[in-house]
Formats: structure tokens, sequence, C-alpha cells
């Protein structure tokens, strides 16, 4: 369980509660120490003491109706008494040389008055001692920052953090297969060195978000059983100049102690990128990492030290740090295929409490596209929607729902449509699925809805591939451009006039058409030519264009005669069948949401 912490209090707390301290400390504890060290007698004795001369001064408090007075000069004690009608103690007290000129008796003896200064001092100096070691925590993360500056803070595990092994691990049969190799070396490094081979110093895994590239880490650490380092990129910069080297340096000789071993350095990128030597640049990231390729590959040896390291930029990372001899090896960690996500599947499902008619199947082609963390979370909202259902196991429905809350969202159960709303969405709706439905090369519908989701779709339209699909020919994308600019045609078939709901159909459609001129070399005017180069191919691929204005221009002209003449052939296929679309919109709008059997069914009747 993690532990709820308390929110930090501001410095002006801790100084008011130091003032109050101390203003009851002199406004209530000082008068009544001051009060308990008097030392009261009856006025018989008080009458003695002037006689014999041990009192030295006299202090007549009418309102109080007591006489304080002092002892002699050797003792300095102070008493009091009450006053008592005595005409003659005037003259007695004169008599006796005793001052009664009207000045206050001190009441405070010396241990109060020592009390008084020294008490603040103590409460301050406490405090600052407090707060300093408050603040050494929090910049040296537990001791002092002198002591801790420049010192790696990587977690050591003996195993892997969450025994996490290679049967845990699905769909990416090629990255354990060449991290096995590994595993086998940390076993076994005989076999290896007889024949004069030698392992990999480094191994980068690079993929897609969600794939699984932390995990994989974990499971070799689990299977080797030798410890293992993991630390993020980004825990290695520092705001002094050189702290980050300090713990690159640290980090190792800790590794080279205990080899064999695994470091595992997560999001490289943030201390590996390239080194462009401009001024201004970020001289604490580009020591670190000049520390870095030193201890990888210097005049040292590292043996028995591994390097795994994870990056969803590897275009981003400096030559020197990805060359042979320091990162020998390159393991993508893809998105997953149809095979590997129904294994992740089954294994996400293993945790939690299932149907046995579950199709993982079916469910793996509906989930097309999906990462490995993204399938754990359809299991997982599976599960959820099972429990608020009332059930004690997931079914084949929560699941495929649960892909459609991972794609548009929930149901907005108060979402209220006009009737003309709706038609108008359902109609949009089937213009899409028949115009796919009615070209050879498009995929099956599974599923179309006019139900609202949270993600703002006002329906949508599942469709789903029936195997792997890793080449698309040129009819293919323009059957699928088609599809998209069914929704707007059935408008137009329609009603005579078009909505805001196509937008997102416009710009799938205008990508889709744009990659073909400018990435696929499907354009007859530019034949085999790359208009356009992709960056950050594992986080969204941003484009730029590499061509002339002229040729931009011409760009945008072929592009927009491509979509249009797609939009123009899903026009006539809905013309053509103007029957069905009116007929499978009707039972759409009545039934909200149909099945790919129904609406084969209806058009096939």
């Amino acid at each position: 369980m993690n532990e709820v912490k308390s929110p930090k209090k501001p410095l002006v707390y801790y100084y008011t509660i130091v003032l109050i301290l101390l203003l009851v400390f002199n406004f209530v504890a000082m008068p009544w120490i001051s009060e308990h060290q008097i030392k009261e007698v009856d006025y018989n004795t008080f009458i003695d003491m002037v006689d014999k001369g041990e009192v030295s001064a006299v202090e007549i408090q009418e309102q109080n109706n007591r006489i304080l007075f002092k002892g002699d000069e050797k003792s300095g004690k102070i008493y009091k008494t009450a006053m008592v009608s005595d005409d003659d103690l005037v003259s007695r007290l004169l008599k006796a040389g005793v001052s009664t000129t009207g000045e206050e008796i001190e009441q405070t003896s010396a241990l109060v008055s020592i009390l008084g200064w020294l008490l603040p001092i103590i409460i301050f100096v406490a405090l600052g001692q407090y707060m300093s070691r408050k603040m050494m925590d929090k910049m040296g993360g537990g001791n002092s920052m002198m002591f801790n500056m420049g010192r790696s803070n990587a977690r050591i595990y003996v195993k892997s953090a969450e025994g996490i092994k290679f049967s845990d691990v699905a769909g990416e049969d090629e990255a354990k297969e060449n991290l096995s190799e590994i595993v086998d070396y940390l076993h076994d490094p005989g076999k290896y060195k007889e024949i004069g081979a030698s392992m990999p110093k480094g191994i980068l895994l690079v993929g897609p978000p969600g794939t699984g590239k932390t995990m994989l880490a974990k499971a070799v650490a689990g299977e080797a059983d030798v410890p293992f380092f993991s630390m993020s990129g980004s825990e290695f910069v520092e705001m002094f100049v050189g702290m980050g080297a300090s713990k690159v340096r640290d980090l190792f000789k800790q590794a080279k102690e205990k080899a064999p071993c695994i470091v595992f350095i997560d999001e490289i990128d943030a201390i590996g990128k390239k080194r462009d030597g401009q001024l201004g640049g970020n001289d604490e990231r580009e020591q670190t990492l000049n520390q870095l390729l030193t201890e990888m590959d210097g005049f040292e040896s590292n043996n028995g030290v591994i390097i795994l390291a994870a990056t969803n930029r590897p275009e981003s990372l400096d030559p020197a740090l990805t060359r042979p001899g320091r990162f020998d090896r390159r393991v993508p960690v893809e998105l997953p295929d149809l095979k590997g996500r129904e294994e992740i599947l089954k294994v996400h499902a293993r945790k939690i409490k299932i149907s046995e008619d579950v199709d993982f199947g079916k469910i793996a082609r509906m989930a097309s596209g999906a990462s490995g963390a993204e399938l754990a979370n359809i299991v997982n909202e599976a599960a959820l929607r099972a429990v608020r259902d009332g059930r004690r196991f997931a079914t084949q429905a929560d699941l495929e729902e649960s892909i459609e809350v991972v794609i548009a969202g929930y149901e907005k159960k108060n979402a209220i449509m006009t009737d003309h709303e709706k038609h108008i969405v359902a109609y949009h709706e089937i213009g899409h699925a028949l115009v796919a439905a009615k070209q050879t090369n498009s995929a099956p519908v599974q599923k179309i809805t006019i139900v609202p989701r949270t993600s703002g779709a006002l329906g949508y339209t599942m469709q789903v591939e029936e195997g792997n699909h890793y080449l698309m020919s040129k009819e293919e994308i323009e059957n699928k451009i088609a599809t998209f600019t069914g929704g707007r045609a059935a408008e137009e078939v329609a009603f005579g006039s078009v909505t805001t709901g196509a937008s997102n159909d416009i710009e799938q459609a205008t990508k889709l058409a744009r990659a073909m001129i400018t990435r696929y070399g499907m354009s007859e005017d530019f034949d085999m030519v790359a208009m356009e180069t992709v960056t950050n191919q594992y986080l969204g691929g941003d484009t730029s264009l590499a061509c002339s204005a002229e040729t931009q221009a011409q760009i945008d002209r072929q592009v927009i005669a491509l979509v249009k003449k797609q939009h123009d052939k899903a026009v006539k296929i809905l013309t053509d069948n103007r029957k069905k679309l009116d007929e499978l919109a009707k039972f759409l709008y009545e039934k909200e949401t149909i099945t790919g059997e129904e609406f084969m069914k209806i058009l096939n009747k």
C-alpha cells in the first residue's frame, strides 16, 4: 500500500509556532515561576527580621494587600506577607535603615533570567537544525546532500522487481530470442569464450510506447538471476555540472563489483541525444554522455557487465553511442501481430476470472494495432465492467465492449440527439459500411452503432481484418479512402446537404492520399521519388516535406484530385444502392447498434 504523505508545511508555520511558545513562556510560565519562588511568611516574622536587620528593601503593594521584602544582600531571597494595620511600620523601617523608596523588588531569580535568555536561543537553534536537516534530506535523498552528491541512485534488484520471466512476456518472440542469448551467456560464458565469441556490450530496445521494452529488461534479469541495476536516463541529469558524469562513474563502479550483472537505462535518449556542438548547448548532458561512452568502451573492460537500454526515439541518439562496441545490437520491440495480440490477451487473462467460451482470436482481430499495454488495459476494463454488472467473471461481451471503450470511450447515456440528427448519423455510418461492403478489398464490417461516445464520436463503424495484413496495394488504399468518404457521401445522397460529422473522416482520407503521393511512390507524375520524410516513427510519425514550393502545390492538386475521385466513387456506389441504404439506415435508426451479421443479412436479402 502506498504511503499517504501529509502536505508539506511552509516555513512561516514553524516560526509562528516558535513565536506562540515564546509568548506563552513570557506571559504565563515566567510569572508562574516567579510567583512560586517567593517565600510567604507571617507578619510577626517580617517584624522580627526587620528588627534583626535581615531585610534590605520593602515594597508595599496596597492594591494586592501584601508586602514584598528582600532579605539581606547575602541571601537575596524575596519574601511576602499580608498587610496588617500597623501605624508604627514606617517608623520601624526607617529606624532599621530599610529602603522604602517605592522601587519594585525584582521578582525574577537568576535561574529564571537565564532561562528567559537561553530558551529562545535554544528554540531557534533547534528549528534551524531541523529545517537544515529537512533540506538536506530533500536534496540528498535521505543523507546529507554533500555526501550523496554525485552518487548513483540506481535501484538494485537481485531478481526482477516483480519476478517476471520470459513466459510472462508474450507477442515478442524475436526480441525474446535475441535476449535469451544474453541470459545463456550469463549462465555459461565458457562455451562462448571457447569459440572466441564475446557478448554484445550493449543492447538497445527500440519501439513504440507500451510494447513491453521495460518488461523485457526485467524478464532478462528474472531469467538470468543476476544483479540488476535499473535507472532512468533523466536521473543522471543534475543541477550542478559534472554530477551526472559522477553518477555514471559510480553506477559502473558498483556494476563491476557485482559482475556479472545487468545495467538497465530506461529512456536513454534523455542523456544520449546527438551532440550538435552549438553554443548554448547542454553541457551537463554532454558531459554525462561522454562519461557513458567512456565507461562502455574505454580503456577499461567491463567484463560481465551488460547494458540494456530502451528508447522510443532511436534516431535522436548520438552515433557514437549506437556504434558497434557500445550498443552492438538493436532489438526492435514492435506492435504485436495477430498471433502476438492473442498470446498477450491470454497472458493478461490469467490474472482475472474469465468465461471459458471467450474467443481470444476474435478479440485480437478487433484490437488491430493495439500495443501490449493497451491490450492489458482492455482485459482490465473487461474485468471492471463485469464487476459493475454484478458478475463474478468477464465474458466475451465484456472484452468486446472494453475494446470500444479504449477506442471511442464510454457510452454517453445522457446524450440526447434530435430525431433529425439521429437520422443523419444513421445514414452517415451506413454510408461507411455500405461503401466498404461493396468494394472487394475492404475489411468486413463487425459492428455499426449510433450511440454517442465520450470521445465525441456520435457513432462509428468497426471493420475487422481477417488476418495479418503487412502490405497494402494501391487499389486497397484507394478503397479505404472511398470508405472514409462514404459517410459524407451518404449525407449528400440522402439529404442533399452536409454536416460537420465527417471532420475526422476527411483528415484520415487526406492523410492517406498524401502518403500515397509523397511516400509510397503511387503517383504517375513523381514516380518513385520520396517527397516527404518521417521523423519519430514510434511517436506518431511526424512528417516534413522536402521539395520546392512548386512541387508542393502540385502535390496538393493531386491529393485533392485523388480524394475527389474516391468521393465520387462512394457517391455512385450509394446512389446505385439507394434502396439498401434507406433500409439499412432505418434499421440502424431503430436498433441503434447492429452487428456485421445483421448488416450483411439485410444487404444480401
